[in-house]
């Protein structure tokens, strides 16, 4: 079972606790701010005790809340990472096999186990074009992160910024875009994030 898939194209930021959120309409083609919402996210991830998932760039979690709740393999690409989903089983919280076939290359007959949850009070606006077609998504993201192999507990405050279905067609123009946001988050009090997922800084990986 392959589950949906799509690719995502994001970035990260890192922002103190009172820095306010920009308004990014005239970026691009970005002509609409939309009202946010905020939404709660709990997930656990899991990999085998020596990290093999995270040492791939491979992240495989279950989540609650969302639109995407559920189970969730990502991987390292060339442009972004692809993103796999399959809905939650009523009562299901251990790996489900056939998503552990989906990892199976990596992580063999290893077992897998819970390593980090990471929760998330999220507020996101997505930022729409003229025709109200969305173009990326802005997500304002307090994070309480448990590492459950050391014990150690993180927190943190980060913005990310996902391109979304009317985001320019070739990968020069996607990078222009990004970068333009860039630009305006900077200036508005943000730093570019050490870490490219919230599982890595769960656990303390140095990338």
């Amino acid at each position: 079972m392959s589950g949906d898939k799509q690719i995502e194209i994001e970035r990260k930021y890192d922002v103190d606790d009172e820095t306010a959120t920009p308004n990014p309409v005239g970026v691009g083609t970005i002509a609409i701010l939309e009202a946010p919402q905020t939404i709660d996210l709990d997930a656990t991830y899991f990999d085998t005790a020596e990290l093999d998932l995270a040492r791939h760039a491979t992240a495989l979690r279950r989540r609650e809340g969302g639109e995407d709740a559920g189970w969730h393999i990502k991987r390292a690409v060339d442009e972004g990472r692809t993103e796999q989903h399959w809905p939650l089983a009523e009562g299901e919280s251990d790996v489900p096999e056939s998503l552990r076939a989906d990892v199976a290359d990596i992580v063999g007959d290893r077992d897998l186990l819970p390593v980090a949850r990471v929760r998330n009070r999220r507020v996101v606006s997505r930022l729409l074009d003229a025709a109200r077609y969305p173009v990326a998504e802005l997500c304002d993201d307090r994070v309480s992160a448990d590492d459950l192999l050391s014990g150690e507990h993180r927190s943190w405050r980060e913005w990310e910024i996902e391109l979304l279905g009317a985001a320019p067609d070739t990968r020069s123009e996607r990078t222009a875009l990004l970068n333009a946001l860039e630009t305006v988050v900077i200036a508005a009090g943000a730093r570019v994030s050490p870490s490219s997922s919230k599982l890595a800084r769960a656990l303390g990986i140095q990338e």
